[in-house]
Parts: structure tokens; C-alpha cells; sequence
């Protein structure tokens, strides 16, 4: 099985740090992954998206230009991948900051107010778990224990406090009705 997941939006959103956490999860369960990230040169406030892939065979190539995951992070994400997406795939996205609708029925489309979950909850700035915890859930790439494992081995001892917020952020978006 490949799933090849495209996580889009401004730079600062924390989307190169969602692609990273996907794609070393991936590494630790024994997958084949790819993590490419793609930012513009402003950084912050700019554009950045970034494609992982997930297979159990050998990637051939890194880019996602159809990807099976569309993660959209604001509005401009959303509308430049949104017909992209692949029929049957699932396009998720922050409703804090996407009030517009598509109308695309081939695909599977997910809004999760992610930001204003962050702000409500003392999770500043960690819109970007909250969502990838509830693409876990949607998807089934990988499961929430994995991702969860795998953030511990990311987040350094020294900031356990991040780990914490982290795993928190991860876990509102998974169970998030």
C-alpha cells in the first residue's frame, strides 16, 4: 500500500515539522517513506508545503503532485491542490481558516477548526498536530500509539514540555467530533 499525503499552508504553520513527524513515524514502522519540503524564500508567512509518501514497496519519486492526503492549512493551499487531489482520497482542512466549501463528491472532505482548537485549548502555534491527529484518524496511515512513539524520539528531553503539547495537540485532533 503507498499513501502519498501533500500538507500545505503558510510557512510558520508548522508544515515541514507534520510532513517530518509523518515521514519519521513511517521510517519507525518499517515503511518505505519520502519527505520533501518545499517552502518559499520568505519562510514565515510565505508558502510551504511538503509531500510524504508512505509505501510497503521502494518510492520512485518524492513528488506529490497527485497526492492521495491534501492537508490544507489555508485557503490558497486549498485551492491550488484541491482539484489535484485524487478521487477517493481525502482532503482535510483548517475550518478556523477555510470557510469555503468544494464540491468535489469523489473525494472525502474533512474540516477541523484546528486553530481555533490551539487557541481554545493553550496549544498555540500546534494547529498543524492537531490536524495531522485528525488525518491519522481519517486516513489509518498510521496509528495515533505509532505517531505518539515516534514524537517522543523527535522532541528533545530537554523541551519535554513540547512533547507534552505535542502529543495533546495530536490527540484533540484524533478524537475531535
Amino acid at each position: 500500500m503507498t499513501t502519498k499525503i501533500l500538507i500545505a499552508g503558510f510557512g510558520g504553520q508548522g508544515i515541514l515539522f507534520a510532513g517530518k513527524a509523518l515521514a519519521y513515524t513511517g521510517l519507525k514502522c518499517g515503511k518505505e517513506v519520502s519527505w520533501l519540503p518545499s517552502y518559499g524564500p520568505e519562510m514565515r508567512g510565505g508558502t510551504a508545503n511538503c509531500s510524504v509518501t508512505i509505501s510497503d514497496d521502494p518510492i520512485g519519486s518524492p513528488i506529490v503532485d497527485k497526492p492521495d492526503v491534501l492537508v490544507a492549512m489555508n485557503l490558497p493551499s486549498l485551492e491550488k491542490y484541491y482539484n489535484e487531489t485524487e478521487p477517493k482520497g481525502y482532503i482535510i482542512y483548517d475550518s478556523s481558516l477555510i470557510t469555503k466549501q468544494g464540491a468535489r463528491d469523489d473525494v472525502i472532505t474533512v474540516g477541523i477548526p484546528a486553530t481555533k482548537l490551539a487557541s481554545d485549548n493553550g496549544l498555540d502555534g500546534l494547529a498543524n498536530m492537531i490536524i495531522l491527529g485528525r488525518t491519522i484518524k481519517e486516513t489509518n496511515v498510521l496509528t495515533i500509539e505509532q505517531i505518539k512513539s515516534s514524537l517522543s524520539q523527535m522532541v528533545p528531553a530537554k523541551k519535554a514540555e513540547l512533547l507534552e503539547k505535542n502529543i495533546k495537540a495530536i490527540e484533540l485532533g484524533y478524537n475531535y467530533r
